[in-house]
Formats: C-alpha cells, sequence, structure tokens
C-alpha cells in the first residue's frame, strides 16, 4: 500500500466517519425527512421504525435493553444529564458524588455545577499507573452518597479503570455507578449487565459515526434508575432528554455500533499489534516513557513522554504531516501541561513533553513506519539543540539545579 500523508493519529479526538455509517444515514436527510414524534403519517413512521432499530443496534454492542438507550447530541450532554439527572432524582437520599481527578471536564465541570449547587463532590487521586484506588473509594463512600461517576477508559492515556470492581462497591453500598464510556464503548467489549454498570454515556464520533450525536445508557431495573430530564418540551426519550430526535445521526450512531459489534475484535488485536510496535521502536530513545498502565489499557491507545524535548516543538516538528495531539483535543488551547498526567505525579517537564498516539480503524502499517522514523528523527534533532539534553548527557543532575528568577 502507498504511504497516505498526513498520518491521522488523533483517533481519541474524533474518528473519520465510516463511509458504510454514511451510506447508512443518507436517505434519511432528504427522502426519509420525517419528524419520529410524527404519529399520525407515515413519514413519521418511516423515521421511527429507523430510530427503533438504530436503538437495538446500540443497545446490542454494550448488552442492554433497548428501552434503556436515551439519544443525545453526544457524550458530554450525556455525562451532564446523567449527573445532574441523578443529583436531583436522588436527592431525598443524598447529595455525596465520588469521581477521580482524571475524568474528562464533561465529567469534572459538570461536578463543580453540583459544587456551586450545595452538593459535595470526592475527588479520587490516582496512583502512578492512572488506576483509582479501591480502598480509597469504598472508604470515601458515606450515608449521603448517591453517585461513583468513573470513567471506563481515560481519553489521554488508555488507561482502563476497574469497572467490575467499582461497581461491585458501589452495589453493596447501594450507590448508582455512572460510567464515561466514550472511549471504551465498540473498542472493547463493555457489557452493562456484566460490568454492573447503572448509567454510561458514550458517542458517535469516537467510533467511526457521526458527530453531534450520542447515547446514555440508563439502567430499567435492579435497580431501575431514573434521571430528571435536563431539556424540557414534549417528553421526548421516555421524558429523559426532549427535542426533535436527529434521525440521521442517530442511524448513524446506530450502524456505527453494529459495524463496531462485528468488527471491534479483530480490529483491536490488528491495533495493538500496532501500537506495541510503535512503543517498541520509540522506547529505544533515552529518557522516553510510557505514561499509565501498560496492561490495563485500550488496544489503540499510548501515551509516551520523551523527556527534554516540548510535546509542542515536537509536533511542529513533524512538518504537518503526523496528526497527533499532547494532552486532550478539550484542553489544548491552553499551554497548561495536562492535568491527567499531573494526576499520575509526572512533573511539568515530563507533562509537558508527552504526545498521545491514538490509532484507528484507517491506520495503515506504511502510516506507523513513517511516524516512527519521523518522531525518532525530530525528538533527536531537538534533544541535539537543547541545552538541557547536554547537561543530562554530562551528568549534570537537573533537578538539583537553582535556577535564577527574575
Amino acid at each position: 500500500m502507498e504511504l497516505k500523508l498526513p498520518v491521522y493519529l488523533d483517533n481519541n479526538a474524533t474518528t473519520p466517519m465510516d463511509p458504510r455509517v454514511l451510506e447508512a444515514m443518507l436517505p434519511y436527510f432528504v427522502e426519509k425527512f420525517g419528524n419520529a414524534a410524527s404519529r399520525n403519517h407515515s413519514f413519521g413512521w418511516v423515521a421511527e421504525e429507523a430510530v427503533d432499530y438504530a436503538r437495538e443496534q446500540v443497545a446490542r454492542l454494550i448488552n442492554a435493553d433497548p428501552k434503556e438507550i436515551i439519544f443525545t447530541s453526544g457524550a458530554t450532554e450525556a455525562d451532564n444529564l446523567a449527573i445532574k439527572g441523578v443529583y436531583e432524582m436522588y436527592s431525598s437520599k443524598g447529595n455525596h458524588i465520588i469521581t477521580a481527578t482524571t475524568e474528562h471536564k464533561a465529567v469534572l465541570d459538570t461536578c463543580k455545577h453540583i459544587e456551586k449547587m450545595g452538593g459535595q463532590v470526592t475527588y479520587l487521586n490516582v496512583k502512578e499507573d492512572g488506576l483509582i484506588d479501591l480502598e480509597e473509594l469504598e472508604k470515601a463512600i458515606t450515608d449521603k452518597t448517591i453517585l461513583i461517576a468513573i470513567m471506563y477508559g481515560n481519553n489521554e492515556t488508555g488507561v482502563i479503570m476497574p469497572i467490575r470492581e467499582i461497581s461491585k462497591i458501589a452495589r453493596k453500598h447501594g450507590v448508582l455507578f455512572f460510567t464515561d464510556g466514550t472511549q471504551a464503548v465498540g473498542k472493547i467489549p463493555v457489557d452493562v449487565n456484566a460490568d454492573g454498570i447503572d448509567l454510561m454515556a458514550f458517542s458517535g464520533h469516537k467510533m467511526y459515526g457521526p458527530k453531534g450525536v450520542g447515547a446514555l445508557y440508563v439502567r430499567r431495573k435492579n435497580p431501575r434508575v431514573k434521571v430528571t430530564s435536563q431539556m424540557d418540551g414534549g417528553g421526548h426519550e421516555r421524558g429523559m432528554r426532549s427535542g426533535t430526535l436527529n434521525v440521521p445521526g442517530i442511524v448513524g450512531l446506530g450502524k456505527a455500533c453494529e459495524l463496531c459489534l462485528h468488527e471491534m475484535e479483530s480490529e483491536a488485536a490488528r491495533l495493538s499489534k500496532m501500537r506495541d510496535r510503535l512503543e517498541k521502536s520509540l522506547m529505544e530513545l533515552e529518557e522516553t516513557y510510557v505514561n499509565g498502565s501498560r496492561e490495563h489499557r485500550l488496544p489503540h491507545v499510548s501515551n509516551i513522554s520523551f523527556k527534554y524535548v516540548e510535546g509542542e516543538g515536537l509536533m511542529m516538528g513533524f512538518n504537518k504531516n503526523i496528526a497527533l495531539s499532547s494532552g486532550s483535543a478539550c484542553t489544548s488551547a491552553s499551554l497548561e501541561p495536562s492535568y491527567v498526567l499531573k494526576a499520575l505525579g509526572l512533573g511539568d517537564d515530563l507533562a509537558h513533553s508527552s504526545l498521545r498516539f491514538g490509532l484507528g480503524r484507517f491506520t495503515t502499517d506504511e502510516q506507523i513506519d513513517f511516524t516512527i522514523d519521523a518522531i525518532k528523527t525530530t525528538v533527536i534533532k531537538l534533544r541535539e539543540m537543547s541545552p538541557l539534553w547536554e547537561m543530562f548527557k554530562e551528568g549534570v543532575d537537573i533537578n538539583a539545579i537553582e535556577w535564577a528568577h527574575h
């Protein structure tokens, strides 16, 4: 195969849409344009039928009942609906939520909002490998705790949380368990029943579906979970999320889920092999570190720090030929080092020198070869220009240097 440039390795930020998904969506823009809530004519019935079918496709991927799927505009809205919705619905039981410092901003900022409303939030720290401490989690539970919100797989490091252990602790204490499954659903087997999940958010555009559509899974029995709607008007989606349904988007999400169900296993095997090859090769450079657990992580993700090199400078060095991110798309506008990596205990220097590799369905071996070569060359070149690297090579203890402050 010939090499396709630029190389796209930012699949954690968004994925390209699979052409098969687009094909499924196209009829619902022009010919089959009905409103799924129009119950008195065939245009509405055709749309409703398409939505019902998509609901089944989505449910099947996570082993849920179709009635447990609430369509949203994406995972951010689903995160908000789950956390705020539970907080309001269960306010008579308590007002305490437990989450982790490495969650996505959509969860952290929603929790901040709840604190402003008078709720109590505990932010668990993570260990060096990016996992939470289960004992600490259990100790944090009080009789006022109503929700544990811990993501399935991390968007920056790919670290997979011990979901089944977390849900066991939640069940034991009669606390609901919500997980942001955005990076995991469609990439690894996620089963809401085997995993003991009560609510879960995920998004179309992280699994080769369209942007602007996602879902919230809400358990219907053992326990029956309810959330108060955050969007009022008309009572769509079992009263939990009003608004005319985005039929083409929902059809696309359904098709994307179906494709993931059938292709996930072979794709995970192909990508983890590719990812390991990339990692092994880049780790041949000295002072290079993989961030987060290597045992418990998503098959397509690698987060690597190249000490004595700036991540931003590194990315400029590839000459726009490789699309990568350092940190996450949501916070890359600021030059702050990644809060996720800082939570793992990395110093600013290592946090600043990290790159996140997110491989995907359309990544080729040729592109990985090109990437290995470009990154090695650039790291070596930038280090040769760095006075810090020179000092390190001469055996100076960089951490002991007293920098002059002006």
